[in-house]
């Protein structure tokens, strides 16, 4: 396995960006972050490549944001510093997400080529963020997607996609249980265009690719710029934009109230969530 957090590779018309940290179920650090966008723009930038597929190495396609820094935390010490280094300002956190969080998503989406993303596994909150910005997303049938950011006291992650992806019905229901949902019921509501077993995702997520490579880039581009033209009319980026002022808000408030972020004892909730899950059984 490359030490690369990201690996990037080009061959007929067709550039594969791969999340390169399975151990951690591809968590994303600011590292990776850079790195990924590095790649996307490595893709529109290259002539030679018509269609863009991002996916994970490992089980997950990715956890997440990688928060792992806040939960070891223990003292006062360490509460005076989120992950990655960022100060307890929320001008500080505004900053770095506006760039590597929101930022890069919005950047993602208007890249004027087509994308896929294959996902397997889990795609946790952050994982969204890399997710939603493709133009197309093949899901594998163990694959789940969810949103569980209230526990940290937060109405959602940074890119808000989840009313055009979900509608309002869905999207307030996983935003409010932290439920997540699985890739026939994303595929039901139209987040997910098709749903295969976990040993057919990358095939099929090629084909599909190899397909869509063989028509004009210019078309392409145009098809592309249609939808997401529409939307913008519709409101999407600015919709996006200004909720993530609202998550910014979110963030001081849980600041103010607990010091931190995590403002629900994570692992009750897991364990509470999996007792009702074996109920249903």
């Amino acid at each position: 396995m490359s030490d690369d957090l990201v690996l990037y590779d080009v061959s007929d018309r067709i550039a594969t960006i791969t999340l390169n940290r399975p151990d951690v179920a591809n968590a994303q650090n600011f590292a990776l972050l850079d790195e990924l966008d590095a790649a996307w723009t490595r893709a529109a930038e290259d002539d030679d490549v018509k269609v863009i597929v991002l996916r994970g190495n490992g089980k997950h396609f990715s956890s997440g944001h990688d928060i792992a820094a806040a939960e070891a935390r223990k003292d006062g010490q360490e509460r005076a510093t989120l992950p990655s280094g960022l100060t307890t300002s929320v001008e500080r956190i505004y900053k770095v997400e506006s760039q590597r969080y929101i930022g890069y998503s919005l950047k993602w989406r208007n890249i004027p080529k087509p994308s896929i993303a294959a996902v397997q596994g889990v795609c946790i909150a952050g994982g969204l963020l890399l997710a939603w910005p493709c133009d197309l997303i093949i899901a594998s049938e163990d694959a789940k997607f969810s949103d569980p950011v209230i526990t940290m006291g937060i109405g959602g992650v940074e890119y808000h996609g989840h009313t055009w992806e979900l509608g309002a019905r869905l999207a307030k229901e996983i935003l409010f249980t932290a439920r997540s949902i699985s890739a026939a019921e994303a595929k039901s509501v139209g987040m997910v265009n098709r749903v295969v077993p976990r040993q057919d995702l990358d095939s099929t997520t090629r084909d599909l690719a190899l397909t869509i490579a063989m028509q004009d880039a210019f078309a392409l581009r145009m098809a592309k710029r249609a939808v997401n033209h529409t939307l913008d009319v519709q409101g999407f980026t600015t919709a996006v934009q200004a909720v993530f002022d609202q998550h910014s808000l979110a963030h001081g408030n849980a600041l103010s109230v607990g010091g931190w972020p995590v403002m629900v004892d994570l692992e009750k909730m897991k364990a509470a969530q999996a007792a009702r899950e074996g109920r249903k059984g």
